[in-house]
């Protein structure tokens, strides 16, 4: 048995502190979960077996288990359950495996799967002090990103911030900064250009009561050159300081969500299925190698697919850095073009638990346009993992079923 996908919406992507930053994010998560069942109109909800929600930080207001929360404010019936995975930035395409294989199983007929962040709205936390009343001062911590209440036993290579293991990634294969520039340059004028052809209006659907109509952090007037102006944050130009506020992706809020079932429930969903689940795979490397796991998950993914880079036609890597990403790229020895054609998170946003599924489902979309029959959704994931999934078209003539 095999597990499709059969529709998926996501929010637009909002800027941090931007046009998202006064809705929840168990909101935000409702409202993907809306507009998605809205594409398949027909399907009971009563019919979901389960919802598998990603989210990343969960220390604010998507505490306690933000898929079942989600659920019961997008009015679905109590009987469907729910439940929250982390796998950080991998989060929702985690949630998306996890439920393609409880469908291959036989487990469940249909589950929705998603993921939400609102970075804007992660709260500073507290940690608890051993003895009541501390005499001293207690430093409050952010969670919107990166380590955070760091266990004094990790070794201190594994712990070094995000920025700093991509400058050492660029050391290791030696990505220049102009690549790099050109590269996020690129992200910006493919996602503008995507929006202008109308690639997004079926997959993006506004919160309502928010004037956002489009992902809210494109720039379409990046260039290599306006991008080489920009200072280095993480290491300064004299100690070879590559990455900047330009060729990384920023900080988001937003939510995806992606509809899974058996090829059996598309009489209940009544719709016909856009794409299998072909192949899943997952790597872990060092921490601070985050950045090129992905290379492994997707070669472990395409082999339990059955097939090779050269049957490959379209790959949506998620743009954490540009570095890491032209890492990927160079590693596997695809063609850079197929490689994110509507732009990626550099320009559109990473709005952490929500990113794997706005990769699945846009990959899914760019196969029938394009009528290529396998497609590579991949993403890098914090302290040294990397998720990857192969797609099949079903629009294909011999696609399996």
């Amino acid at each position: 048995m095999s597990a499709f996908l059969y529709a998926a919406t996501r929010t637009p992507f909002g800027r941090f502190n931007g046009a998202l930053a006064g809705v929840r994010p168990d909101d935000l998560a409702a409202a993907a979960i809306t507009s998605t069942l809205a594409r398949v109109p027909r399907l009971d909800p009563a019919a979901i077996d389960d919802v598998v929600w990603g989210n990343a930080n969960g220390a604010g207001e998507e505490n306690r288990n933000v898929g079942r929360m989600a659920a019961l404010l997008a009015g679905l019936p109590v009987s469907v359950p729910g439940t929250t995975v982390n796998r950080l930035c991998g989060s929702s395409l985690d949630a998306a495996m996890t439920a393609s294989r409880t469908i291959e199983s036989g487990d469940a007929e249909v589950v929705l799967t998603g993921g939400v962040e609102s970075m804007t709205r992660a709260p500073w936390v507290l940690p608890k002090s051993a003895k009541p009343f501390p005499p001293g001062d207690v430093t409050a911590v952010s969670t919107t990103l990166g380590w955070r209440l760091v266990n004094p036993r990790m070794p201190k290579e594994w712990t070094v911030s995000l920025g700093e293991s991509n400058e050492q990634l660029q050391e290791r294969f030696g990505i220049s900064r102009e690549r790099q520039d050109e590269f996020a340059a690129r992200s910006h004028q493919l996602a503008h250009a995507a929006w202008e052809s109308g690639f997004y209006d079926g997959l993006v659907t506004p919160v309502e009561g928010v004037d956002l109509a489009r992902d809210e952090g494109i720039r379409p007037g990046s260039t290599p050159e306006v991008l080489a102006g920009l200072k280095p944050v993480f290491r300064t130009a004299e100690q070879g300081g590559t990455i900047t506020a330009g060729n990384a992706s920023p900080l988001n809020d937003g939510a995806s969500a992606v509809l899974l079932g058996s090829e059996r429930a598309a009489s209940a969903i009544g719709a016909d299925p856009i794409a299998r689940i072909a192949g899943r795979g997952v790597m872990a490397l060092e921490p601070q190698s985050f950045g090129y796991a992905p290379v492994e998950a997707a070669n472990r993914a395409l082999a339990r697919a059955g097939i090779g880079w050269d049957q490959v036609g379209a790959v949506e890597l998620n743009e954490a850095f540009a570095v890491q990403s032209l890492a990927c790229v160079d590693a596997w020895k695809i063609d850079p073009g197929i490689v994110n054609q509507k732009g990626g998170a550099i320009a559109i946003g990473h709005p952490l638990g929500a990113s794997g599924g706005r990769i699945l489902a846009t990959l899914a979309k760019v196969l029938r346009e394009t009528g290529q029959r396998y497609g590579v959704a991949a993403i890098c994931i914090g302290v040294g993992q990397g998720l990857a999934v192969v797609l099949e078209n079903c629009d294909v003539t011999g696609a399996k079923r």
